[in-house]
């Protein structure tokens, strides 16, 4: 039976990052953060996490399935555009909002399978994947920027180029006394809520024998064939869930902020999902929902004294991490810890890995 490589997403006791009781914490916080701050706050964490989605399913392409992919702002935008096309059209109401929002994560998913299925079964591998996913990130930013004119409409909605669209409406439920606008607090639960139900299901799904066989294509692509794996269907499924995942994070942004841009698609933002989650850590989603967060957070804050600082501070945490904790902080961290607090030696080394060092 094929077992999870050390520090894959698993629910088994050896292989949790955090004790079990560790792991609410977060959510215990995240739920009661509305209750010491205001309003306005509330709706800055809600951007956060917003982009917790994107980090959550290139953990599970790269750290389940060792796929390294630049497309998450692709399809970022390509949900977010979508969102506020559909919006834009329909106008206000619930119908408008949620018909965006579905549709957003369906254009994302048919575009991920086109994409994917050239890739895998293009047999593309390696970093020859993420040269390809870049490349596609880009032409897609540097094309939107490009509908500037008067003729790049679509109905009602114009794509503005490099100034993006504008005044897409936020979301609403429909109550008894009315529409319930879901702003500030009331969207920040929203994406805590669904946040919370990704999460949950990742994890089942990446303890499953699905995920089982994803690990074993990591690890030895060949052997797992030989052993009957279709590691392509494997493959191009992990990538439209993730991609899929990347839409989400762009149309609960576009609706968070009631815009989008090219710029959302450009260089910059497509490594920053690459450096949350190598940063927190590949092999667990997690660790890579709070590392996003976190780091969002701190990106935001320095802002205030200069976008260049944000970027500063990417550079210097990656570099560290890249020689210092090449696993990520948190699983690092949690190594550490269980060290100081058991008295456990960390999690050794792959029996692989120990012979390549003694010869």
């Amino acid at each position: 039976m094929i077992q999870p490589a050390s520090g894959a997403v698993s629910s088994t006791p050896r292989q949790l990052a955090l004790p079990r009781l560790l792991r609410l914490a977060p959510w215990v916080l995240a739920f009661c953060l509305p209750l010491v701050v205001d309003a306005n706050a509330s709706g800055n964490f809600a951007y956060c996490l917003v982009w917790a989605f994107s980090a959550v399913g290139l953990a599970a392409m790269w750290g389940q399935g060792g796929i390294l992919s630049f497309g998450q702002t692709a399809f970022f935008g390509l949900s977010g555009y979508t969102y506020g096309i559909v919006t834009l059209n329909l106008g206000d109401g619930w119908i408008s909002s949620w018909s965006g929002l579905i549709i957003g994560l369906l254009v994302s998913a048919g575009v991920a399978v086109l994409l994917g299925y050239m890739i895998f079964y293009g047999k593309i591998k390696g970093v020859f994947i993420g040269i390809v996913t870049l490349s596609v990130t880009l032409v897609l930013e540097t094309f939107m920027a490009q509908t500037a004119g008067p003729q790049w409409v679509v109905g009602e909605a114009r794509l503005n180029g490099y100034n993006g669209m504008t005044g897409m409406p936020p979301l609403t439920l429909p109550w008894f006394g009315g529409p319930v606008t879901l702003e500030n607090i009331r969207f920040y639960y929203l994406v805590l809520v669904l946040l919370a139900l990704v999460y949950a299901l990742m994890r089942r799904l990446l303890d499953s024998p699905f995920g089982l066989a994803l690990v074993a294509i990591r690890e030895n692509p060949q052997r797992a064939e030989m052993l009957g794996i279709d590691i392509r269907r494997h493959q191009l499924l992990i990538f439209v869930l993730g991609c899929t995942l990347g839409g989400l994070s762009g149309a609960l942004y576009t609706i968070w902020g009631s815009y989008i841009t090219p710029s959302a698609m450009g260089l910059t933002s497509a490594a920053m999902p690459v450096i949350w989650v190598a940063t927190a850590g590949r092999k667990s989603i997690g660790a890579a929902i709070i590392g996003t967060a976190v780091l969002v957070w701190l990106s935001q804050w320095l802002a205030v004294y200069g976008s260049q600082y944000a970027l500063i501070l990417m550079g210097a945490v990656l570099l560290f991490v890249v020689l210092a904790a090449p696993e990520g902080l948190l699983p690092s961290a949690s190594n550490w810890a269980r060290w100081v607090f058991t008295r456990r030696p960390p999690k050794s080394r792959s029996f692989e890995t120990q012979k390549r060092s003694e010869s």
